[in-house]
């Protein structure tokens, strides 16, 4: 599948392969390096190398490489699949679990688990990553979808690029909100203070969150986020750009003020067009108990 995409005037200058890295979701900037090598990325029809910094008006476009066969070790990780079929899966990861390996995470990964559930996985993003289409960070909980075969992962990947998935998580975030809904419009990018940060940036990519809050608490809210795009740390980032950082997010937040592991933030409603049937599918799934625990303990001081 080609795709394409016209460089702005605000992505002027920028290496073609941190460009591509914030355009295409889920790709790393190493995957982009790679796709550049191999020649499967071209810049006005004609290949070009990691370090070409793009001008207004390029047209680049790219074709995702074939696929790769896949040599990662399946391991008896137990899932719970709220639902599968023969093109995808639905997965409620809990919170812990890193979703594909890395450095220093080569093993008990979602991605080791689904090796072993089944052996027909997308292998559009290569050996480490089959399947897999949208990333939640390691201690966010919740709902992801996972491609079975190339057919359904470019559907799905598709409809992430046009804004047509539904995504909705629940956090407890710092704070009393002072009004119910909100929209939070600013661009996300690579902290420069902090690179291995995300922060509103001027040149970040388009990130759009609406959120709406469920319940007030003394020191504390409880909210429900919805993702119009899907930025690295998005959520995250968001909300403590408005001053109401998740609780217990040690990348974002301040010093540990709740006793949960990790953010407080569950991916809690999926919804997409299935790559197959053509039919909407809605899937929900209520929180871990911790994180309701720290609910009801919060109310119960209130």
């Amino acid at each position: 599948m080609n795709e394409e995409y016209k460089v702005q005037d605000k992505d002027e200058s920028q290496r073609i392969d941190k460009l591509l890295s914030d355009v295409i979701e889920d790709v790393s900037r190493s995957q982009i390096q790679s796709w550049l090598k191999d020649k499967y990325v071209e810049v006005n029809g004609e290949s070009v190398k990691s370090n070409y910094k793009v001008q207004a008006g390029d047209v680049i476009s790219w074709r995702i490489p074939e696929v790769k066969p896949l040599e990662m070790e399946a391991e008896n990780i137990e899932l719970d699949i709220i639902y599968e079929d023969s093109d995808v899966i639905v997965v409620n990861k809990p919170s812990g679990m890193v979703v594909h390996p890395a450095a220093g995470h080569e093993h008990g990964t979602l991605v080791n688990a689904l090796l072993y559930h089944c052996n027909d996985l997308s292998g559009i993003n290569g050996v480490e990553r089959p399947g897999i289409v949208h990333r939640i960070d390691k201690d966010t909980s919740g709902l992801l979808m996972v491609a079975k075969n190339d057919r359904a992962h470019e559907s799905l990947v598709k409809q992430l690029m046009d804004k047509s998935v539904e995504r909705k998580y629940v956090a407890i975030v710092h704070g009393t909100i002072s009004h119910e809904y909100g929209t939070i419009d600013a661009p996300i990018g690579r902290d420069p203070k902090d690179r291995q940060r995300m922060a509103v940036v001027d040149g970040g990519r388009e990130a759009v969150t609406h959120f709406q809050v469920l319940e007030h608490f003394n020191d504390f809210s409880y909210v429900e986020c919805k993702l119009e795009t899907g930025r690295t740390h998005q959520i995250r980032v968001h909300m403590r750009y408005i001053n109401h950082p998740l609780a217990g997010d040690p990348k974002y937040g301040p010093r540990k003020t709740l006793d949960i592991d990790g953010q407080a933030l569950h991916a809690k409603s999926l919804g997409f067009t299935h790559p197959g049937t053509g039919e909407w599918k809605l899937f929900e799934a209520e929180p871990p108990n911790e994180f309701n625990r720290t609910l009801d303990e919060l109310r119960s001081k209130d």
